[in-house]
Formats: structure tokens, C-alpha cells, sequence
């Protein structure tokens, strides 16, 4: 039973912040519709079909469908499937910033292993572009181990502030 008493949200303005944020994101690099798609979900208060969603955005279901496979690739979406349908809905996971930070964090590892063979291949930081590649590496390396620090502050902070304590959607 819906709750009657739960304000409704203004369909103009949340479409404005879809686009907004969509378009911030895209300005750093991140694809537009993936975050066209992110928003709308994240500003629903229950999972969207891709149907709903292109609904919403007055896309195709393939600019839909390529966005989707995107954002869950990275754990920013969580795909389940409608019971007794062959159509699948989209939500955000609890904390869907950390998730992605963490799957992300990975690609530091792969950065790391190869700087390592450049060095190696460079023997070493000898030379300016050994000293070049060695300096890429140890950054990548602090990276790595501050993504650690960061992230367990950020558990602490969340719990803190009550975040962690809301059930999934």
C-alpha cells in the first residue's frame, strides 16, 4: 500500500538534476547517458524496468541497454529479475560511490604491474624516462594504498552518520 503521506516529488526539477548531474559527470569524462541512466535510477524510489527508464528519459531501449551494461559492469546498478517476466529491473546498490570506487581501485593493481616491467625494461630509474615511469608507479602505488585508508574512513563515517542502517530498495 502506497504512503499516502510521503510528499511527491516535482517531476521538472527532478528531470533537471538528472540532466545536470548527467552533464557534470560527462564534463569529467563519464558517459552521458550512463549518467542520464545512473540519476534516473537513483532518484526513483523503487528499481525501474529499462523500459521505465527510457520512459522516463524519452530514449530507445538500446541507448537504455548500452547504459545499463555500463553502469553494472562498474557495481553503480544491481540488475534483478521481475518475477515471472523475462524483463529485468534496475537499482542502485546501498552505497553505490563505494562500490564503484572499489572495482575501480583494482585497475591501480594492473598500473602498478606494468610500470613495474617498464622500469624493468628501462633498467630501472636511471634515465629520465626510468625516473619517468618510476615516479608514474609510485603514484599509482600511493593511490592504491590511500584508496585503502579512504575507504575505511568512509565505512566509519557512513555508520556514523546512520547511512548504513537503510535497507536496499
Amino acid at each position: 500500500m502506497p504512503d499516502d503521506h510521503r510528499p511527491v516529488p516535482n517531476e521538472e526539477e527532478v528531470h533537471l538534476f538528472v540532466e545536470r548531474m548527467a552533464m557534470a559527470f560527462a564534463d569529467v569524462g563519464f558517459p552521458r547517458m550512463a549518467g542520464r541512466v545512473l540519476f534516473t535510477v537513483m532518484s526513483a524510489d523503487d528499481p525501474l524496468t529499462a523500459a521505465e527508464i527510457g520512459e522516463r528519459l524519452g530514449v530507445s531501449a538500446a541507448a537504455v541497454s548500452g547504459a545499463v551494461r555500463y553502469l553494472t559492469q562498474f557495481g553503480m546498478l544491481i540488475r534483478e529479475p521481475l518475477k515471472a517476466s523475462r524483463r529485468d529491473r534496475y537499482r542502485t546498490p546501498d552505497n553505490p560511490w563505494y562500490e564503484a570506487s572499489i572495482v575501480k581501485a583494482h585497475i591501480y593493481k594492473t598500473f602498478i604491474d606494468v610500470a613495474n616491467a617498464g622500469v624493468a625494461a628501462l633498467n630501472g630509474p636511471s634515465s629520465p624516462a626510468g625516473e619517468r615511469i618510476t615516479e608514474m608507479r609510485d603514484y599509482f602505488l600511493f593511490l592504491e594504498e590511500e584508496m585503502n585508508s579512504l575507504s575505511e574512513r568512509w565505512r566509519a563515517r557512513r555508520a556514523a552518520t546512520g547511512h548504513g542502517d537503510r535497507a536496499s530498495a
